[in-house]
């Protein structure tokens, strides 16, 4: 079947679309955790980068050399986003030196302030959605935080006195503002440095995370008690990648999996989803892979943090190759390295271009609605990256052009399989798992990028119920 009918065909499977968004105002209750914070979003020029660089008279050689990938002085903030310019490739280095987070108060500043962490971000989206209520994790909620939120009634949050509130509404007015910065750049941007061109490969971001409160995983008492008393549908946890060896970070998970073994013991018809999120602390990787994914139904998961996960497991040659050649295939290969490690479910794989999800036969979600709800998933993350914000009414205008790449890369992973069929109709097999791909819908020159995949992985786990 050539492109035209392809792309014709994939097009009338988003029609299902609107009929999910309607599926989604059914679901009850939703708790997502642990990491909410204010993201300082500023979209860096290759000009103001190299102005910055030669303000602190880094070399080309310096920028290269990377010692640490996290933030001590400004020389590694600068490496960093010098690193994620050049690749085209996302990550998030820590910085606990508060004489660099005033150094990036007056040297950059933000364009716009929004919601951040996974868990903030992947509350707003579900409210918006219509989720009946969605409780969501603040560790800390002054008013600046609170206005970041979605004016809604559904989306619920905890006051002081350990009160239900509508989270725009609140003001812990002692609580510490977390300010994380996410530097975007543009896909084509060239930097020159004595002599060498490089060019921005892909749209991305670097965020540099000066938080120190989800640094030591300071939990909300209110919200933990409130959530073993209230039935959920879904459970879904985020921010353990901030964490670090050298602060106990990997005891402090050691202490979470009993509370999220309780919370799962009250809530035994729930699904719990971890978001995976990329951190160079190894330590920290293995904790996650060892003692928190096998705790979960389903994980959420991008190409880079396949990479990293396979690296903690060990899976060393694997990695590297998928490295070198990061395509569905050998994606594939590395999710279900995960899979039989971990014994994980499910896991939800967004990449560019391309949605997969490997899962159990047996899954409380069929195929089939896994299916639309990544169909979903991509129109929502189109209309964020459209317009930098999810609103209803921006979503209901999402054209379903869908990805000549998603296309290209299905077609292949089904001739390879042997299943034909998996380019028309999206659902196939791996062994002994179902296999389920969706071509999303591109939106060139988006806006933002930041919180693609936590919307991603949200949408495509609770508009399945």
């Amino acid at each position: 079947m050539d492109t035209p009918l392809l792309k014709k065909l994939w097009e009338d499977k988003y029609q299902i679309v609107p009929e999910q968004f309607q599926k989604i105002k059914q679901v009850d209750a939703v708790a997502t955790g642990f990491n909410a914070n204010i993201d300082a979003v500023y979209h860096m020029s290759a000009q103001k980068l190299k102005e910055l660089i030669e303000q602190q008279s880094l070399s080309l050689e310096e920028l290269k050399n990377l010692e640490r990938t996290s933030i001590l002085d400004e020389k590694d903030f600068l490496k960093g986003v010098f690193r994620s310019f050049s690749l085209g490739i996302a990550e998030e280095w820590i910085c606990e030196n508060e004489k660099v987070y005033q150094w990036l108060q007056k040297n950059i500043g933000y364009m716009h302030l929004q919601i951040g962490g996974q868990g903030g971000i992947m509350a707003n989206v579900l409210s918006v959605l219509g989720v009946k209520k969605v409780f969501v994790h603040t560790n800390s909620l002054p008013a600046l935080q609170a206005e970041q939120f979605e004016k809604r009634d559904n989306l619920l949050s905890f006051d002081q006195n350990g009160h239900i509130q509508p989270a725009y509404l609140i003001d812990r007015s002692q609580d510490l503002p977390l300010i994380h910065w996410i530097i975007e750049f543009k896909r084509g941007d060239i930097i020159e440095l004595e002599g060498q061109k490089f060019k921005c490969p892909k749209a991305n971001r670097f965020i540099a995370t000066y938080d120190p409160l989800n640094l030591r995983l300071v939990l909300d008492q209110n919200f933990m008690k409130a959530m073993l008393q209230t039935p959920l549908n879904f459970v879904i946890l985020s921010g353990f990648h901030a964490l670090l060896s050298s602060n106990n970070g990997v005891e402090l998970i050691e202490g979470i999996v009993p509370k999220i073994l309780e919370l799962k013991q009250k809530n035994p018809s729930a699904i719990f989803h971890l978001e995976v999120a990329s951190t160079q602390d190894i330590s920290i990787r293995k904790a996650i892979v060892q003692k928190l994914i096998p705790l979960m139904d389903s994980i959420g998961i991008n190409d880079r943090e396949t990479i990293d996960l396979l690296f903690a497991l060990g899976e060393k040659s694997l990695a590297k190759r998928c490295d070198e050649k990061t395509t569905a295939e050998s994606l594939l290969k590395g999710l279900s390295k995960i899979k039989e490690k971990t014994g994980v479910k499910r896991i939800e794989l967004h990449m560019f271009g391309l949605y997969l999800t490997l899962q159990d036969k047996n899954f409380h979600i069929t195929p089939e609605k896994n299916l639309n709800a990544m169909l979903t998933a991509s129109v929502v993350a189109a209309s964020k990256a459209k317009t930098g914000s999810v609103e209803f009414e921006n979503i209901q205008q999402v054209k379903y052009d869908v990805s000549d790449v998603g296309l290209i890369e299905i077609d292949s992973l089904g001739l390879l399989l042997g299943q034909s069929e998996l380019i028309t109709s999206g659902i196939g097999r791996y062994r002994s798992w179902d296999l389920i791909v969706v071509p999303t819908i591109l939106i060139e020159n988006p806006l933002s990028l930041v919180g693609m995949g936590d919307t991603i992985s949200s949408v495509s786990l609770v508009a399945a119920r």
